[in-house]
């Protein structure tokens, strides 16, 4: 299953957020996670689809998926995408 099917629609990045985007934009993904919008082994969206979806720029998109590896959420497969993780101590 691709994430925009379970998307009902992107979530709209606060420009007056005390949160940077990229931030917002982990967030919004770190949720989908949490709640089994994107299961394990699923592949999130890329930086081009990130970008398109929530209006931000590379940068942004990039360092969203980089606070997901760091919450140990994703894992990113060279050449293949970043995929959702086994979630910690299962």
């Amino acid at each position: 299953m691709y994430y925009q099917e379970v998307m009902i629609a992107p979530m709209v990045i606060n420009p007056r957020s005390i949160d940077p985007a990229w931030k917002q934009v982990g967030q919004i993904l770190a949720n989908m996670i949490n709640t089994g919008k994107l299961p394990k082994g699923e592949r999130i969206p890329s930086e081009a689809e990130l970008m398109s979806d929530y209006q931000v720029g590379r940068t942004t998109a990039r360092k969203a998926v980089e606070y997901l590896r760091d919450l140990g959420l994703v894992e990113t497969q060279p050449g293949r995408g970043t995929y959702v993780r086994q979630p910690p101590g299962t």
